[in-house]
């Protein structure tokens, strides 16, 4: 059962840092075309997400702090790794000053924190 725990907020953490980027990279484009395509990537990550947070353990009781400053310490990594992938790769307007803050929403919106 530990293994599939772990197993569950890897795949969480996966998905919930992917709708983070998707979320920042939504903010940063200029075409509406290629923003909704962000947008639909956002549903479907965070959708997922809150189907893994869901099989961790019940969203009324909270998890152990160290597996909230985990969760949070992972996505910040994760999140800065694909977003500086995606700086170096030329992309434009990219606030990184955005990432704390989203990370904050969608772990309160999945009842992380």
């Amino acid at each position: 059962m530990v293994q599939n725990r772990k197993k569950l907020i890897e795949l969480f953490i996966g998905n919930i840092s992917n709708a983070i980027v998707h979320e920042i990279l939504e903010k940063a484009a200029n075409e509406e075309e290629i923003s909704s395509k962000y947008q639909k990537e956002i549903n479907v990550s965070f959708n997922k997400a809150k189907e893994y947070r869901e099989k961790i353990n019940p969203k009324l009781l909270p998890l152990p702090e160290k597996d909230v400053e985990h969760i949070k310490d992972q996505v910040r990594n994760e999140v800065m790794s694909k977003l500086n992938q995606r700086i170096s790769q030329r992309y434009e307007n990219i606030d990184l000053n955005l990432i704390e803050g989203l990370i904050d929403k969608f772990l309160k919106n999945t009842d992380i924190i």
